[in-house]
């Protein structure tokens, strides 16, 4: 969904490095994965297909912060009056 956003905090020896992973278009959502020692943030489209992956090594990892954009749930909705 639009606006879905990671952010992820990295060791980078003497100090710290934050990147963003944003879902830039309508449609397309931010996934993480932690694979044999690698953190993956991609963005994926609605079909399923990788647009763009960022990887870093998990033990430099200090902070993943996945921020999703407020959905609007069907039961939060008020109802229509009648008259």
């Amino acid at each position: 969904m639009k606006g879905d956003r990671v952010e992820i905090v990295v060791d980078a020896g003497d100090t710290t490095r934050t990147y963003e992973v944003v879902a830039s278009r309508a449609g397309r959502r931010v996934e993480t994965a932690v694979r044999r020692g690698v953190v993956e943030v991609s963005e994926v489209t609605r079909s399923g297909s990788v647009v763009r992956t960022a990887r870093f090594m998990a033990t430099r990892v200090l902070a993943l912060v996945e921020q999703p954009v407020p959905r609007e749930d069907a039961t939060e909705r008020p109802l229509p009056e009648t008259p």
